[in-house]
């Protein structure tokens, strides 16, 4: 798309100056819509009145010398036919010629297409040199499938056999790539414990010794995903054998009140519940040690003392 360019300095042009900011209004708007057009600086009357121009403002123009009307007598400018013409509009090649843009135009389209033909002939060259990859590799000699599989005429006895690889080959040699280990929703079987010896670990499947706190959980209406890596349900197990279910559901409820927003995964509270130590166990009411009696003690029993007497005397 053509521009219609105007110097920096035009701001402070005598010419600028006597035309006044409502003519050069509309000298903007119809040189803009020249360009455009690639009319080379011609301003048809039509357009005047839709640019909301004044024969007053179009006046100013052409006293100041910025467009010419039919019958000037500048020599730079050609005579317009049916309206105005923009005085020195291809001055210092400020703007184009209708036929420069469209050798400008045509240029950039043929440089558009060699550049896509050279893109073509890189894609189709480096799929052939794939393809004779391919097929240099598939028609490569292979030393063990070619050689013969055996070298005497009974089989297994003498040189080659079929499980022997040729000179040069290496045997193929299996490789593992350890894989991630992801999150799962079903445990690993609980490992021997005291309570739980080698002959119960047949039996025991799924979520095992959590499933009661999973089912706990649900109970009190906190309703979670259970899905944890190994060892994490290895430590969840442990936990409620430790502290036992109650006290695992108690820590959810304080922290699932305290949180932001509503938790929706166990792992919400996997640290502070493998946190918890082991519950204390009730052993019996303390007994107490015989000691002085405290001041509070000797107190009560002076004014116990107190009152008997005076109980005493009343009776009497």
């Amino acid at each position: 798309m053509p521009w219609f360019k105007i110097d920096d300095a035009a701001h402070s042009h005598p010419k600028f100056m006597r035309a006044g900011n409502a003519a050069l209004g509309l000298w903007l708007r119809c040189g803009s819509y020249s360009a455009q057009h690639l009319l080379e600086g011609f301003v048809p009357k039509d357009i005047v009145k839709p640019f909301k121009g004044t024969p007053a403002q179009v006046q100013k123009l052409i006293d100041a010398g910025l467009w010419h009307g039919a019958g000037h007598d500048c020599t730079r400018c050609p005579q317009p036919a049916g309206g105005y013409m923009i005085h020195d509009f291809f001055e210092g090649g400020r703007n184009t010629t209708r036929a420069q843009h469209e050798a400008n135009k045509k240029g950039a389209a043929e440089r558009a297409a060699k550049s896509r033909e050279s893109r073509k002939r890189t894609v189709s060259g480096t799929e052939s040199n794939n393809i004779q990859d391919t097929n240099g590799a598939e028609n490569e000699p292979n030393p063990v499938r070619n050689a013969p599989a055996f070298s005497g005429s009974v089989a297994g006895q003498r040189g080659l056999s079929h499980r022997t690889p040729a000179d040069g080959a290496a045997l193929a040699q299996a490789t593992s790539t350890p894989s991630q280990v992801l999150p799962t929703e079903v445990p690993p079987p609980p490992t021997p414990s005291s309570d739980t010896p080698d002959t119960a670990l047949a039996t025991t499947s799924g979520r095992g010794e959590v499933q009661p706190l999973i089912d706990a959980m649900a109970a009190r209406q906190m309703n979670v995903s259970w899905s944890f890596q190994p060892a994490d349900w290895l430590a969840l197990r442990d936990a409620v054998r430790r502290v036992g279910v109650p006290a695992l559901v108690d820590h959810a409820a304080r922290a699932w009140t305290a949180a932001k927003n509503t938790p929706y995964s166990a792992r919400y509270f996997l640290a502070g519940w493998t946190g918890l130590q082991d519950a204390p166990q009730y052993t019996g009411p303390r007994s107490l040690t015989a000691g002085p009696p405290s001041k509070t003690t000797s107190y009560l029993e002076s004014m116990a003392a107190i009152a008997d007497e005076l109980r005493a005397g009343g009776q009497q």
